[in-house]
């Protein structure tokens, strides 16, 4: 489903170039789950950015489903974003002046899918995340669990085959954190999504069904987590 071959970034810093990753490759298979972990500053965030093709790679290639998202267009990366990738941010993102379920009802729009809104979908997501009575409230009137488990219905909601998930329990206490990990878990064994999920923390990334550990922008092992067994060996 996902695939890294010799996959490097690197930024300039006035005259300076820094590596922020080096020589990733590794691949994700459909249906796993797998969490990247590692220290501030190990590149796991750019690792992130580019498998979602949020910003290019300086060298190597990406591979989704088959396709090489690194030779497309700007316009056709964002065609494939759409359609195939559901993003979930460490920060909610949500619109503050929409409610929870306008929230979610726009992610819809936004994929530009070509199918209308799946209300029964909609539904059996908020009764997943257990935001059913939340539905009709902003932001505001939602606590940061709450308003973390509608972001995750707005990534889930177009259906999308891989769903990117960038610290997700980063800004929540101990148990939302474990309700939002759940939930994760929950929809890619029950939604049959492929997960990825970056996080700093080795509790979190434990629920996984493999491991990835990374340090100064390079991989430096791969384990099972306590999901899955691992189908194959690195």
């Amino acid at each position: 489903m996902i695939r890294a071959e010799h996959l490097g970034k690197t930024y300039r810093s006035g005259k300076l170039d820094v590596p922020a990753l080096r020589d990733a490759t590794f691949s994700v298979e459909p249906g796993e789950f797998v969490s990247i972990v590692g220290p501030s500053g190990s590149g796991k965030s750019t690792l992130f950015y580019l498998l979602g093709g949020l910003t290019r790679a300086t060298s190597g290639r990406v591979f989704i489903g088959g396709a090489d998202f690194s030779a497309l267009g700007d316009a056709e990366r964002t065609r494939m974003r759409r359609a195939r990738i559901g993003f979930i941010f460490q920060k909610f993102n949500l619109l503050p002046t929409l409610s929870a379920r306008a929230n979610i009802e726009i992610a819809h729009e936004i994929a530009d899918s070509g199918k209308p809104l799946d209300c029964a979908f909609l539904d059996r997501l908020a009764e997943m995340l257990n935001i059913s009575g939340r539905l009709h409230h902003r932001p505001s009137e939602l606590s940061g669990g709450e308003q973390q488990r509608v972001a995750i219905a707005r990534a889930l909601i177009s259906q999308p085959a891989i769903v990117l998930a960038d610290e997700p329990t980063g800004n929540l206490d101990t148990e939302n954190s474990d309700a939002v990990l759940q939930m994760l878990r929950r929809s890619n064994q029950e939604l049959k999504q492929t997960v990825l999920m970056i996080t700093h923390n080795p509790e979190a990334a434990a629920i996984a069904d493999r491991i990835v550990h990374m340090r100064d922008g390079q991989i430096r092992g791969i384990e099972p987590g306590q999901g899955r067994v691992a189908a194959h060996s690195w």
